[in-house]
């Protein structure tokens, strides 16, 4: 099976742990440079087994092994940060992950150059992994709650939506991962971001989805992104083939619909 499709093995494995995948360079790179921080762990605690067909993504996977461990490369989530700047943190699936494009050109990292831009004193931190559900997230979260968090973007559900999962279970998790955030971080900014799933799982069932996000926000007393994908979300020329992951020019505009919603609590 392959990796990018199971929950973050950090969230119930001691280290060291063993992580195969098998991928392009990138994806690996991604990979590996994703889960040396989002559970708190080095490179010198895990050890990367992949099956993959060609040598050349193999040596690149292990030069940037060696990069990261030396410090020689690091991510946005990875830098050092000044004391006064502060950590958003976005909580997601292989939408935050950049699925299908290169981790530079997702809207996490894109987000990053705003900010920067911007001269906001932020550090982004993505936390996507591909095929998450709300109860991977609610398993993986306690892992990744292990720096201080100023600003934390939940965005998960729709693979519950894709899945068909019980809405209120969905619900129930999602409030429960920004609780376990808020018990660890008491002045951590909660942001919901909203999804929506299309209609040919069934009206009833995409307006009772869309509205969860929402009524979510509103229990938690969060800041509501009302659409991650929003102006994205079902146009062919702004997503990859198979119609749900946006590709590069749909990232920035993801980037700039986050960056604009979150202006109002950036301070």
């Amino acid at each position: 099976m392959d990796t990018r499709q199971k929950n973050c093995p950090l969230r119930d494995s001691p280290f060291p742990f063993v992580l195969r995948f098998s991928g392009t360079a990138n994806e690996t790179i991604h990979l590996i440079d994703q889960y040396c921080w989002c559970g708190g762990y080095t490179v010198s605690d895990i050890f990367i087994m992949t099956s993959l067909s060609k040598f050349e993504i193999f040596i690149k996977a292990a030069i940037s092994v060696i990069l990261i461990w030396f410090g020689a490369l690091p991510s946005i989530g990875q830098e050092k940060t000044s004391p006064d700047e502060q950590t958003i943190l976005i909580f997601g699936d292989s939408l935050t992950a950049g699925y299908g494009v290169d981790f530079d050109q997702a809207y996490p990292s894109i987000l990053q150059s705003l900010l920067k831009a911007d001269d906001l004193p932020f550090n982004v931190i993505p936390s996507g992994v591909s095929g998450e559900t709300t109860a991977g997230g609610l398993r993986r979260i306690d892992w990744v709650m292990r720096l201080p968090i100023n600003v934390f973007v939940l965005a998960l559900g729709g693979n519950d939506g894709l899945r068909g999962v019980d809405l209120k279970d969905t619900e129930r998790n999602l409030i429960r991962i920004a609780e376990r955030v808020k018990a660890k971080n008491p002045e951590v900014h909660i942001v919901i971001a909203g999804m929506q799933m299309p209609p040919n799982l069934g009206e009833r069932y995409a307006s009772a989805f869309a509205a969860l996000y929402p009524a979510v926000a509103e229990e938690l007393d969060a800041s509501l992104i009302s659409f991650l994908l929003e102006g994205v979300g079902g146009d062919p020329a702004l997503n990859q083939t198979d119609g749900i992951h946006p590709n590069r020019e749909g990232h920035k505009l993801v980037a700039q619909h986050v960056y604009e919603s979150l202006k109002p609590i950036l301070k």
